[in-house]
């Protein structure tokens, strides 16, 4: 019975929802903690109440010999996707109210993006090695998820047919598979060039021909190859910031903030649903804002 409402929730999750297939399956994780959670007391996820609830909230956050307290902001995913999750029974009439209306998510604080300076970026991609046989592919990624302001996943689907050399534009797949065009620049077209001589040679599989970035058995690209080249080569620029690829996305969007960029340019570029998402950025460079009050305020200008 379980694997039915996972398999159908599942499904929702991803025609309706639109919901990419990585948070499909964090979402799912999370509801099998709900169901053990529930096998242990004996409950029926169908006649849950809200103090059924808030008792698992209680159990997320004890920590024990069993398992950790969950942290916060994975405490509010969590809670978040039951929310989802009983919303769906809601809609199915499997249930005839929604026990989570009532339910609270944790604070979470605002967290601040790690970002890079331009010359840490400049270190990090000076570290590549285009003697070693993936040196120029990396170098071409490097470029182009600081370029673009991609998601790590975004890269690794971006396929050749979507790079528009001549236009200067790629057309990007994200979140929920909405596709928007990004603006790409020409140092990051040179190097992705220079890639596609590299990627000539490769014995490409079957399936794969129109992905940009391949591996050396000439397949697509995992997300885990790409968090761990960039993690060496920082450590090579001795670079002591903890980055991942999506540092670059971070420090894409607050370069242009920095530049002057209007806000909705840069949430249309970053492919944010919502502008609030976008607004993170406006809290990174807390120098870059004062200096902008003191040179654009009528009460700074003399």
């Amino acid at each position: 019975m379980a694997e039915s409402i996972f398999n159908r929730y599942q499904t929702y999750l991803l025609l309706e929802k639109s919901l990419s297939k990585n948070t499909v399956l964090a979402y799912v994780r999370d509801l099998r903690k709900l169901f053990d959670f529930f096998e242990s007391q004996q409950i029926d996820y169908r006649k849950a109440t809200y103090n059924n609830l808030t008792s698992f909230v209680e159990y997320l956050n004890n920590e024990n010999i069993e398992k950790p307290a969950l942290k916060a902001r994975s405490q509010a995913r969590t809670i978040s996707g039951i929310r989802c999750f009983y919303g769906f029974l809601f809609l199915e009439e499997e249930i005839e109210s929604d026990p989570t209306e009532l339910l609270e998510t944790p604070k979470i604080g605002l967290k601040l993006p790690q970002v890079l300076s331009l010359d840490e970026i400049d270190k990090i991609i000076g570290a590549v090695d285009l003697s070693h046989p993936q040196g120029q592919r990396n170098k071409a990624i490097i470029e182009t998820l600081y370029s673009c302001g991609l998601r790590v996943s975004e890269a690794v689907n971006l396929q050749l047919s979507n790079v528009y050399f001549n236009e200067e534009f790629i057309k990007v797949t994200g979140k929920g598979s909405k596709q928007r065009l990004v603006p790409i620049s020409k140092s990051a077209m040179k190097e992705i060039r220079n890639w596609q001589i590299d990627r000539n040679l490769l014995k490409i599989q079957k399936g794969h021909e129109d992905f940009l970035f391949l591996n050396r058995n000439g397949r697509k690209l995992t997300r885990a190859m790409i968090f761990h080249f960039i993690k060496e080569y920082a450590k090579i620029a001795e670079i002591t910031k903890v980055i991942s690829p999506h540092t670059l996305r971070h420090s894409f969007a607050t370069h242009l903030l920095e530049g002057g960029a209007n806000l909705r340019a840069i949430q249309e570029m970053l492919g944010h649903e919502s502008i609030l998402t976008t607004e993170i950025y406006t809290h990174i460079d807390v120098q870059y804002l004062r200096q902008t009050i003191i040179e654009h305020h009528p009460r700074n200008k003399r």
